[in-house]
């Protein structure tokens, strides 16, 4: 794992989704109205699909952007923009989307996402320093130097007892 990150935060499906909901129910205490989810794949599939439950959203476009290999922050690719008719909900800048991601880092994702809505909503499920500024709305924030272990990123094994005797 990337030096950078000294801790740990590893988060359950459980956790996850109630705090996916909490996301939507901050967003709904808004005076705003969405027409359409996006969604930054892949990490933020999941996080969508919840809050367009709880919130009745049912189109939902993708922005799909590449920024991490498995623990590595590498070079950023934009793989696929948002459709221009999702675009222009709203008016120019999309002012009636909904962006949702799962976490903000470095703000790397969320500047190129921005650019392409500069009047969207922004929100994620956990933010970090570096990257808060540039969303509007999130559940969690966490340190920097904290990993975000994800479910879907983990899988479950038999830890041994930590006297080493497992009878």
């Amino acid at each position: 794992m990337d030096e950078r990150y000294q801790k740990n935060f590893p988060v359950s499906w459980e956790q996850f989704h109630r705090d996916s909901r909490a996301l939507a129910w901050r967003l709904t205490n808004g005076d705003r109205h969405f027409e359409a989810i996006v969604c930054v794949t892949r990490g933020g599939l999941v996080p969508a699909a919840i809050v367009a439950r709880e919130m009745s959203i049912r189109v939902i476009e993708t922005v799909c952007v590449a920024s991490y290999d498995y623990d590595k922050q590498g070079e950023l690719k934009v793989l696929k923009e948002v459709a221009p008719h999702i675009r222009a909900l709203g008016g120019e800048g999309g002012r009636n989307v909904l962006i949702v991601d799962d976490l903000v880092d470095t703000g790397k994702t969320a500047r190129v996402v921005r650019d392409m809505l500069p009047e969207a909503h922004f929100a994620t499920v956990y933010a970090k320093p570096a990257g808060r500024p540039l969303v509007d709305t999130f559940v969690t924030e966490v340190s920097q130097d904290t990993w975000i272990f994800l479910p879907w990123d983990m899988g479950l094994q038999f830890t041994p007892p930590i006297s080493g005797h497992a009878g």
